[in-house]
């Protein structure tokens, strides 16, 4: 969450239960906290390119609201907290494209339940974040609405999928952001932009209202600065709802279990950085001192892990984009003259109008 900075009337991230703590008592209220990020958003949005929409008055009038209730003693568990949603999520007679012109213009008629939830504990959402076609993509390059840039150095990438998440809570446009990782589309741009990013355990968190990349993979959580307010949404957004067969009924209890593992063969592969491998070991020697048993752990198909993942996502990610033909629903070229130009110049639309290759095009729908 943020705060004033006085030497330059911006913000200062803190974690939420200080801000909280300030909202309930007077010393600062929502609207204020809503105000300062939409400065920040109106000063460099538009060179970083984190968000695709924002909806200011919306969440001017959502911060109202909710200071009324913080007077009235009845604010959620997220009262006053800002938070981003990647363009993969619906929101309810809000726009959701997946970065991609074949939903250009698209209207969500409901909400996705991570959305509701947020919503029903008082967080305010301020608008949605840019990201990789259908979250097909791992620098945010790919997204027909133009890249996000890193706020550090705009000539570096954000990372992907959820590249415009992990910006907008890089670049202090929001205290946190939702979004979704199919095969590290938060945990990388979360590193890439030095912020902290949470992937639950498929099952955890409900898919309904995710525009789908592969479904046996796609989990939605949260990215921010602090990890206690990690722990704070998720533990909002997950559970059953009855809409998602694949969530798991009785979660098990957390446990306050101090040690930790790490796949051996990954620090030891011949292709991991040097720095990368010096870093890991240095945080492994934190977690030590810290009172913490770190141990190996052997798995012996890491070569096939990549290959895998690729026959199984690209082939789940095939069935899910069919249903934007055109017929159903998505954009509809107007130059279709039978039912095959139909679905070429309508479901390869949004990557021709970026000028890309029939190559790279076949890569989306394989």
């Amino acid at each position: 969450m943020l705060l004033c900075f006085k030497n330059h009337g911006y913000m200062l991230a803190i974690p939420y239960a200080k801000l909280r703590s300030s909202l309930l008592s007077g010393e600062y209220t929502c609207q204020q906290v809503v105000d300062q990020y939409l400065q920040r958003i109106e000063a460099d949005n538009a060179k970083y390119h984190a968000f695709l929409e924002v909806y200011a008055e919306e969440a001017k009038a959502q911060a109202q609201r909710i200071d009324e209730k913080i007077k009235a003693g009845q604010a959620g568990k997220l009262a006053g907290m800002v938070i981003g949603i990647k363009d993969l999520l619906c929101y309810e007679n809000h726009g959701s494209s997946a970065g991609s012109n074949i939903l250009k213009g698209f209207q969500s008629t409901f909400s996705a339940t991570a959305v509701s939830r947020l919503l029903a504990e008082d967080a305010i959402i301020i608008g949605r974040q840019n990201c990789d076609e259908f979250g097909m993509g791992s620098t945010n390059e790919n997204s027909a609405f133009g890249p996000s840039r890193n706020y550090l150095d705009p000539e570096r990438v954000t990372g992907g999928s959820s590249g415009g998440s992990a910006l907008a809570v890089q670049a202090n446009f929001c205290a946190l952001s939702l979004g979704t990782d199919t095969g590290g589309s938060i945990r990388m741009p979360a590193a890439f932009c030095g912020i902290a990013g949470f992937k639950p355990s498929y099952g955890l968190v409900s898919r309904w209202g995710l525009i789908a990349y592969a479904s046996s993979f796609d989990s939605i959580g949260p990215m921010g600065h602090f990890v206690e307010d990690l722990a704070l949404v998720h533990s909002i957004i997950a559970g059953p709802d009855g809409r998602d067969a694949t969530l798991v009924e009785h979660a098990p209890e957390p446990k306050q279990h101090r040690k930790l593992a790490y796949l051996e063969e990954v620090i030891n592969h011949p292709s991991l950085q040097v720095e990368i491998k010096q870093a890991f070991w240095e945080q492994v020697e934190r977690l030590k001192a810290m009172g913490y048993e770190v141990l190996p752990k052997k798995f012996s198909y890491i070569e096939q892990l990549l290959p895998t993942y690729y026959v199984l996502t690209t082939a789940e990610s095939s069935s899910n984009l069919a249903r934007f033909d055109g017929v159903k629903f998505g954009h509809r070229s107007a130059q279709a003259k039978d039912l095959m130009s139909l679905y070429k110049k309508k479901s390869l639309g949004g990557l021709w109008s970026r000028g890309k290759t029939p190559h790279h095009v076949g890569n989306l729908c394989a």
